[in-house]
Order: structure tokens, then C-alpha cells, then sequence
């Protein structure tokens, strides 16, 4: 099998629904801003394995993708129980690395108000070497985020 395997081919935002846990809080209530990238994590692996692309045939297949860059905007609070969705793009793919876009809102019968914005940069890794270099993102993989960059062109 490849380590992208097979799967149905995927739509353009993926959405993925979340419900504020109390240990991702603060005092208040309030989401910590640390919880926002495992929220954005949680998003992106879903959204992979989704698509044929589990992280656990990735690595055995000696393929990582390490986060290079995370960036975050927190545009308004949210709260322990609430459902958040987080809405997943893949806006560029390079050689060796693929860049995504995220929008964090409340749940849509909540006013779909959007809480948080950001982006993920990874780069494929050789996870047979320590440490780990950078390689070319095999065929597959390039294909799988690719045809989500055209599903979103037509979403938009």
C-alpha cells in the first residue's frame, strides 16, 4: 500500500468540529492561546487522513512533516463548551513543503462569528536519517494537497 493509501476524493474547506474541553481553558473560561495550534493540528491531521494521507503510514513510510511555521490571529474569545469549527485550506505547495490556511469560528447556530485565523507551513522530512533533512514531497502526497488547492478554487 502507498503511504497515501486511498480514499475518496476530498471537498474544499475541510470543516472540522471541535467542543472546547475545560483543560484547554483558562480561570475564565477562555481558551488558552496555546490550545488554538493543537486545535489547528487536530484540523489538519483529520483533514489528511481524510484524504488518504494518515500521518502514521506517512512515518512508516519514512515521510514527516514538520511544522516550520505556525502563525495565529485572535480576533475574539471563545469559551469552554462551545462548538468551534475549524475550516481547513491547503493555499500552497512547493517542492518540499505545503503551506495551509485556517479559520477557527464559533458553530454557525452560534452566529458563525470568527474567532481566530492562521497558517501552518510544513516541510517534508527523510524520517530514515537523524536528523532528519528535507526531501522532496513524494508524488502522492504533492497530488493529494494539490487536489485540494482545486477544490477550493472552485469553492470560492
Amino acid at each position: 500500500m502507498s503511504a497515501t493509501g486511498s480514499a475518496p476524493r476530498p471537498t474544499a474547506p475541510y470543516l472540522h468540529r471541535l467542543r472546547v474541553r475545560y483543560a484547554e481553558t483558562d480561570q475564565m473560561g477562555v481558551v488558552h492561546h496555546g490550545s488554538y495550534v493543537l486545535y489547528l493540528e487536530e484540523a489538519r491531521t483529520r483533514m489528511m487522513a481524510d484524504d488518504g494521507m494518515s500521518y502514521a503510514a506517512l512515518e512508516r513510510a519514512g515521510i514527516g512533516l514538520a511544522v516550520r511555521r505556525v502563525e495565529l490571529r485572535y480576533r475574539l474569545p471563545a469559551y469552554y463548551e462551545e462548538e468551534l469549527v475549524i475550516a481547513t485550506r491547503v493555499e500552497r505547495v512547493r517542492a518540499a513543503s505545503v503551506l495551509l490556511a485556517y479559520e477557527v469560528r464559533r458553530d454557525a447556530g452560534a452566529g458563525d462569528e470568527l474567532v481566530a485565523d492562521g497558517s501552518s507551513e510544513l516541510a517534508c522530512v527523510d524520517l530514515r536519517h537523524k536528523p532528519a533533512p528535507p526531501r522532496v514531497l513524494p508524488d502522492e502526497l504533492r497530488a493529494a494537497f494539490e487536489a485540494r488547492i482545486e477544490l477550493g478554487r472552485g469553492a470560492r
